[in-house]
């Protein structure tokens, strides 16, 4: 096992300064004290705009947290579901601090949200009404026969639901009336608080325990080595139950006295921009691969096609008069004050961040998983590069474990972000944890700077017969920056009778892009057909032989993806028929 040589020691000096913080209490009265009046929190009520100040929001998590006590909930598991909101983010912190939070997908059905409360051994939950309503219907599956349900919708109690309203309410008159077991606890910052259960791209779903020590840890190095000053406003936009907006896009910014918005929604996120005005957006590659797309298209219809041939930074190529009002209509169009956008969960195509880079906002690409709280590695204020994921944030280490002759190998990860372990899961715990590193499971290599790029999942990597390595994501990269291809997956497909394996692609095709190509208004599957095996024919000019992509299937609507928008590595995505659409 090969350690490239890291950074550290030249990055350590230019760290910012940060406050130290053990747990989430101390989280939410250190916070307090630096930001009483700012605004914590903007939510839309009717239509209109509201301010939530620091004060307010403390507040409200020791009124939330006093009254769940109350009720019996103290030290155990209790789940949390809906859509982004300020009351889940109350009540993520409430339960952390008091017992064990399980943040639970609003995707989910009704039946894996039953398995997963059943699994967690989960003693109640707080929610948005629908999932509420579901639950009591399927009351009798849940083996948790004792099991108390709050809803955030509803102003009054009802039967043996409980009003999130009134419980803030009765949780206020107690503390008023000299109830003290909130600020009597006591956190061991290394105990598990919460458990998370994964949505992987593989299909495998496992329940992650994390300690306030863990997330605490993540924050303090993220807002050393990005500057989160002069009063930062995100726009919430991934859904926060995940650890990526949880830690950074709702605590990391608490931390720092800024500012949380919640999107209305995919479709909303334009007028929410404008609305809010955030500078800082947490997103994944697609999201931010579809603002470029229309950004693209709305240049093109007022600048001449020279300035948008392949390979070129569309921005960088406009004469320096057009420069400043092309850049000012884009922010504009994002709301105006946007500066960063946090780029995570897949690869970023380079090429994209450098247009972004152009108009004023940076993209700061980085890695993470649930199992390190979450983040790695991460491109910063001082060290960047398009291509990379970054260099180890402050005080975590990564190395690449059995490199392959091109230094690609498994990556490995020791910092005091990695978690506890898995639920009740000691095989598995043990399969990942070895001597103090955390087996990710992903592919990588370190180049001799410490920059750390992703190759790949290991479970995802096609073997070819000459025995060399096929990463789906490096095809995968070169097809979806074909134009006239929306999205792709590549999988190996076995050939018995010739005892080799194959690459194929299923494609999901930019219909608007072929139109514009081929000049029609209603293309045929046939002229479909033909312009993707022309695209994917350019790809196969770019990649070694053994590489190249043999067949391919078209659908006819987008791969199905996890909430956090990766494309699933398993089910239909990964089903291509051997005889459909074979490239001779």
């Amino acid at each position: 096992m090969e350690n490239k040589p890291i950074l550290v020691q030249e990055l350590e000096k230019k760290y910012m300064e940060t406050y130290e913080i053990t747990d989430f209490k101390d989280l939410l009265y250190k916070t307090y004290e630096k930001n009483k009046e700012k605004v914590a929190f903007k939510v839309k009520e009717n239509g209109e705009i509201k301010e939530i100040t620091y004060k307010k929001y403390k507040e409200d998590v020791e009124s939330l947290a006093t009254e769940l006590i109350k009720l019996g909930l103290k030290d155990k598991k209790i789940c949390v579901i809906g859509k982004n909101s300020y009351k889940w983010a109350v009540s993520y912190l409430a339960i952390a601090i008091i017992g064990v939070v399980v943040p639970l997908d609003k995707e989910l059905n009704i039946d894996e949200i039953i398995n997963f409360i059943n699994v967690s051994e989960s003693s109640a939950i707080l929610g948005d009404n629908k999932y509420i309503n579901e639950l009591l219907k399927n009351k009798e599956k849940i083996n948790q026969k004792e099991f108390t349900f709050i809803d955030f919708n509803i102003n009054e109690d009802i039967n043996k639901i409980y009003s999130f309203n009134k419980i803030i309410e009765k949780g206020k008159k107690l503390i008023e009336d000299g109830d003290k077991n909130f600020s009597l606890i006591k956190i061991n910052p290394n105990d598990m608080h919460i458990l998370l259960f994964t949505s992987g791209t593989t299909g495998s779903s496992k329940a992650v325990m994390l300690s306030h020590k863990n997330i605490c840890s993540n924050i303090m190095s993220v807002s050393g080595t990005v500057s989160l000053k002069f009063g930062v406003r995100v726009l919430s936009i991934l859904p926060i139950h995940h650890t990526y907006e949880c830690t950074l896009g709702y605590l990391l910014v608490i931390y720092a006295g800024g500012c949380v918005a919640f999107c209305d929604g995919l479709r909303h996120i334009a007028e929410n921009m404008k609305e809010y005005k955030p500078n800082l957006i947490l997103c994944v590659p697609l999201l931010l691969e579809s603002v470029y797309k229309k950004i693209v298209k709305t240049l093109q219809k007022s600048l001449p096609k020279k300035y948008f041939e392949k390979g070129k930074n569309v921005i960088e190529a406009l004469p320096f008069f057009l420069k400043p009002i092309v850049k000012g209509k884009i922010k504009k169009t994002l709301g105006g004050k946007l500066k960063t956008f946090i780029v995570g969960a897949a690869a970023m195509n380079p090429d994209i961040s450098a247009v972004f880079e152009s108009i004023g906002i940076r993209v700061l690409q980085g890695y993470g998983l649930t199992e390190c709280s979450p983040l790695v590695a991460g491109n910063n204020d001082f060290y960047r590069r398009n291509d990379s994921v970054g260099l180890p944030i402050p005080n975590v280490e990564y190395k690449i474990a059995d490199p392959n002759s091109e230094g690609v190998g498994e990556i490995i990860v020791k910092g005091p972000n990695v978690m506890l372990g898995y639920y009740k899961d000691e095989n598995a715990t043990k399969a990942v944890m070895k001597d103090g590193w955390f087996y990710t499971g992903d592919l990588g290599r370190i180049d001799e700077n410490g920059y750390l790029y992703i190759t790949g999942r290991s479970k995802s990597v096609i073997i070819a017969k000459n025995g060399k390595n096929i990463y789906p994501e490096e095809i995968e990269h070169y097809l979806n920056e074909e134009p006239v291809i929306q999205e792709s997956i590549v999988v190996g497909v076995k050939d018995k009778k010739k005892g080799d394996t194959f690459v194929k692609a299923k494609i999901f095709p930019n219909i608007e892009a072929i139109k514009e190509f081929l000049k029609v208004d209603i293309p045929t599957k046939e002229q479909i057909k033909q312009v993707i095996s022309n695209a994917i024919q350019a790809v196969n000019k770019k990649i070694p032989n053994y590489k190249h992509i043999r067949g391919f299937k078209i659908v006819d609507k987008e791969l199905e993806k996890t909430t956090t928008q990766k494309i699933k590595r398993y089910g239909e995505n990964t089903k291509i028929d051997d005889d459909e659409n074979i490239e001779k």
